[in-house]
């Protein structure tokens, strides 16, 4: 990657015109040079305006994250935390999984500015870009065997629904088991990850993509219906504030899960369950659907349906929940 191209593309995040003259000053560079790495920039999918005359300008202004801000934040939970950053990643599930591998720290957080291979449940891609998502993944090491993180996810979910509340929006919703909804609309989703042993120790990878501020052509790229903070708070969402708020309420509902599992922070999850009591279809990896009522979810994070044959169960693995149509 050009080691010019983010630098440029922070004094261009105030979303004004800045002439490639006046750029090439700042950098003490050639002209030529700030082309180069501009053109890099829209390789990696970041949208640029340019009018002769007047320059360069992002389509809108983006704030990117800084490290004091986070921390602030923060607050209290901060020494739980070690925090890494990136302008750019491919995925940084995959770039962590990798660490974890290898040894690195628990409460360890890979941050990016831009993702450009995120990547969801099931295979999907996580669509972002400059400013438009918060991406970040955290490692989280228990004792136990990864059998016994069932129901990880809705935990996860929970301290998302914690964090929603303080930053201002309270009627968010949890759609089993990892995504989170405002009115029936994608606003944040879950990618967890495990290694480790079958009787311990594990760790797990948690990925969290949070929409702050999608533009119209990136919603049409998106599977489901989907919204942003912005659109929801009616003002450009502090994406420090939102990420520091984030992990002091997951560190809050991780150690909460590792002290007593899912069955402490059932109730929560139920209190703001999606689609409980109403008509859903369960989409198995084979191709089958069943129909059923969602009737809860148990103890360990298993999603109760009711069927015409009783009630069945269902883990997450890859199993897909929708409303009914």
């Amino acid at each position: 990657m050009n080691s010019l191209t983010f630098p440029i593309l922070r004094l261009l995040a105030d979303g004004q015109f800045h002439s490639g003259e006046a750029l090439a000053r700042h950098f003490g560079v050639t002209r030529a040079t700030v082309w180069n790495a501009l053109q890099d920039a829209e390789a990696l999918g970041v949208k640029l305006f340019s009018i002769r005359g007047k320059g360069y300008r992002l389509p809108q202004p983006v704030r990117f994250l800084d490290r004091d801000a986070v921390m602030t934040a923060l607050g209290g939970e901060a020494g739980k935390f070690t925090l890494e950053f990136h302008d750019r990643i491919a995925s940084t599930n995959s770039y962590l999984m990798q660490q974890a591998a290898t040894g690195r720290e628990h409460g360890a957080c890979v941050v990016a500015e831009l993702q450009t291979s995120g990547r969801g449940r099931r295979g999907r891609a996580w669509q972002a870009g400059l400013g438009n998502s918060l991406t970040f993944s955290v490692l989280w090491r228990f004792d136990c065997g990864a059998g016994a993180l069932s129901g990880l996810s809705l935990a996860v979910g929970v301290a998302l629904m914690r964090a929603l509340r303080e930053l201002g929006i309270a009627d968010a919703r949890l759609k089993w088991p990892n995504d989170v909804l405002h009115q029936q609309q994608k606003l944040a989703g879950i990618l967890i990850e495990l290694q480790g042993d079958l009787d311990g120790p594990s760790a797990a990878v948690i990925g969290i993509g949070l929409n702050l501020r999608l533009p119209e052509t990136l919603r049409k790229t998106i599977d489901q219906p989907a919204t942003d903070l912005h659109t929801i708070l009616g003002q450009p969402p502090d994406s420090a504030r939102g990420l520091g708020t984030v992990l002091r309420h997951l560190a809050g509902a991780l150690e909460q899960f590792d002290r007593e599992g899912f069955e402490a922070l059932r109730e929560e999850w139920m209190a703001h369950h999606a689609f409980d009591g109403q008509p859903v279809c369960v989409h198995m990896p084979d191709g089958r659907q069943i129909d059923g009522v969602a009737e809860g979810i148990a103890a360990d994070g298993a999603l109760l349906l009711r069927t015409e044959q009783g009630t069945q169960r269902f883990s997450a693995g890859e199993v897909s929940l929708r409303a009914a149509t």
